[in-house]
Order: structure tokens, then sequence, then C-alpha cells
């Protein structure tokens, strides 16, 4: 897992950003969001709000420039058995 300012969205299964406590997560065919951030009414808010609002912004517009299906399938989730044990 790599974390990086900014990544492109969906290009890979690795990058991570993080904006304050929230972790936006690449994946080939999804982006997970996951966290918290508090956008505070003060220069730090400020910040993150851009931050975020700039990487939204890039996967709008990463899904905007393909062609996309009417629902994506879910993802195909395999249980192992726990080696542990």
């Amino acid at each position: 897992m790599s974390r990086k300012k900014n990544f492109t969205p969906f290009a890979n299964e690795a990058d991570v950003l993080e904006i304050g406590d929230l972790m936006l997560e690449n994946r080939l065919d999804r982006i997970t969001i996951s966290g918290d951030l508090d956008l505070t009414a003060d220069k730090a808010g400020l910040e993150a709000a851009r931050r975020l609002h700039a990487q939204l912004g890039a996967v709008v517009a990463a899904l905007e420039a393909r062609e996309l299906p009417d629902r994506l399938p879910p993802p195909d989730v395999q249980q192992v058995d726990n080696p542990f044990v």
C-alpha cells in the first residue's frame, strides 16, 4: 500500500490517499473511502476541503472519461481457511 498526496483514480490496487483521518483507497474498478474528516472553519479545514474537493473532482473526471456499465457487478470475494487454526 502506497500512501501518496495524490493518486490517479482507478490506476492500480495499491495507492492510498490520506486527508486527515479519511482514506481514499485506489482500486481498478472503485475508490473506497473510509474514516472521517472534520472540515473545521479555519485555514486547516479549508486546506483539507480543497484537497478533498480536488481528489473527488479527479475521480469524477476519470469516471466521465470512461464507458461505464449501468451497474458494476459486486467484487468476487473468496473465503479461505484460516491457516492459524
